[in-house]
């Protein structure tokens, strides 16, 4: 028996070896193009990113297959579902059978029915409810934003938890880096978590380095590694979160560097928002911090002490703010949208639609980077056509010109249907703000793009209520009159090659 099975092993070889390696390579790739086009169809919830994937598999030898498994598989999943002992990675309770269940906040009263679409909209798909009682603090630039963060971090008592995007090793740097390791020094407990391709703006490790050897407990997400293989250019974390004792949190869309500094001499300097924020809505940013934590390390966060939640906050404490965001008529209230590749994906972008079918007299939307779903385009186009003045304002010049020239090729579709795009002057604006009818807002890090909405870990803050919204409405009004109008002429008579290049850049719009 071993004889015949050794002799059908010899012939085999044999057949094998006698095959030219043209054959070879080819029945590899036949097997490794199968294999990654069943699994797109399967897995790939966009149509035109299934076959953009399936054909890149079949028409390209073994190198389309390769990309495929290096950037095309969402692996969120996997490992969340993995790092969950086998139950599901899911935070949110709303689930019955299949379908969302309407969880409202049940002490949130609003007799305007309009108002209400603005509350049910993130009410179903929303990890968090609408939480009331909250004090929100305006933070322009650096200037204001770095300050008010250190000294929070100087007052900590119990524990500190950060993320960020961005962890630059410059001046600013290296003031939260002496923070961050004075305050571990005193027996207050840090926590620091960074993105494993974002510290790679800076020079990297040495901010890791250099919390570590202070006893900082320092993580980071998915980064790229060779062994074992992981390229996860995608699947970025983009949150940018500070937790002081469960008492009082940062979020917005700046990251730590000088370019934030609007006063700086850095050439890449760049205006932004962000926010201070006391109440019960700390509570859920600490919460998205957790889950992220345990995501990135593998263990739960043990913290020294359980999280209080904070009491309401008193109309006395609140209008002895530098701007206040409620009054004796009405309270402050915020809820989290936390939006990521694994279970929360689109949670963003289906609130950002919503919310703009129910405005009614006017929206503005301010981002750095315009590129636009089919079906969010279409949300702006028919508020424009119901009546609502619609206004979109980009950044004159980003730091990302592939980005500009490919939203240069989709605006016509705006202006030719009464949608208002101006262009703010420079330094680069990085803000992200929505405002609508002058009772609503959306602060945050996403991004207009399918890299933010679709593949990157994000965070927007709901904000309700016409006293809360009123000074950023104010801005937006500031940043309004402080850019230009964008006319449909303008677009449509651009030249015949900076069109073919805008056009060019826009094919690659759901990988920019």
């Amino acid at each position: 028996m071993d004889s015949y099975l050794n002799r059908i092993t010899a012939e085999m070889g044999q057949l094998l070896g006698s095959l030219p390696w043209e054959w070879l390579v080819a029945a590899l790739h036949l097997i490794l193009a199968l294999m990654a086009t069943v699994h797109a169809l399967l897995y790939k919830r966009d149509p035109r990113a299934a076959l953009g994937w399936v054909s890149m598999c079949l028409f390209f030898p073994l190198a389309g297959s390769l990309l495929y498994y290096t950037f095309g598989i969402n692996r969120v999943q996997t490992q969340a579902h993995r790092l969950s002992g086998g139950r599901r990675f899911r935070f949110r309770v709303g689930y019955e059978r299949g379908s969302l269940v309407h969880r409202p906040t049940p002490s949130l009263q609003l007799d305007d029915d309009d108002r209400q679409l603005f509350v049910a909209v993130a009410d179903h798909v929303s990890t968090f409810p609408l939480c009331e009682g909250n004090r929100i603090t305006m933070l322009r630039n650096g200037e204001q934003a770095y300050p008010a963060m250190l000294a929070a971090i100087a007052g900590a008592e119990h524990y500190v938890l950060l993320i960020t995007y961005l962890f630059q090793w410059d001046a600013v740097g290296r003031q939260f880096v002496a923070a961050l390791k004075q305050a571990q020094a005193r027996g207050v407990k840090v926590y620091v978590l960074l993105d494993g391709v974002g510290e790679w703006y800076s020079w990297p490790g040495v901010v890791v380095r250099h919390l570590r050897r202070a006893g900082v407990a320092v993580e980071r997400f998915l980064p790229p590694r060779l062994l074992p293989p992981s390229f996860s250019i995608n699947l970025r974390n983009h949150r940018k979160i500070l937790v002081v004792d469960g008492e009082q949190a940062f979020t917005g869309g700046m990251n730590i560097g000088v370019r934030h500094l609007l006063e700086s001499e850095s050439a890449h300097r760049t205006s932004d928002l962000h926010f201070a924020m006391r109440g019960s809505v700390v509570q859920q940013l600490q919460q998205v911090f957790r889950s992220d934590w345990q995501f990135a390390s593998g263990r739960p966060l043990d913290l020294l002490l359980p999280p209080q939640v904070p009491q309401q906050v008193s109309l006395q404490e609140t209008v002895q703010e530098a701007w206040h965001a409620g009054t004796s008529d009405e309270s402050v209230c915020c809820r989290c949208i936390s939006d990521g590749p694994g279970e929360d994906l689109d949670r963003i972008a289906l609130v950002l639609m919503g919310t703009i079918s129910a405005a009614r007299e006017q929206l503005t939307l301010i981002t750095p980077y315009f590129l636009p779903s089919r079906e969010l385009i279409g949300s702006l186009q028919a508020a424009a056509l119901r009546g609502v003045a619609v206004t979109v304002i980009l950044p004159e010049k980003s730091n990302l010109r592939m980005v500009d020239w490919a939203s240069r090729n989709l605006l016509w579709e705006l202006l030719q249907y009464g949608v208002r795009v101006r262009y703010q002057p420079p330094p680069f604006a990085h803000t992200k703000l929505l405002l609508i009818d002058g009772h609503y807002a959306q602060v945050g890090s996403a991004n207009i793009d399918a890299r933010s909405l679709r593949l990157n870990f994000e965070l927007n803050v709901e904000i309700h209520g016409a006293s809360a919204v009123a000074p950023l409405q104010a801005y937006g009004d500031e940043i309004l009159h402080a850019s230009r109008q964008v006319t449909l002429r303008e677009i449509v008579s651009r030249p015949l090659p900076a069109r073919i290049r805008d056009a060019a850049c826009w094919l690659f719009l759901p990988y920019l």
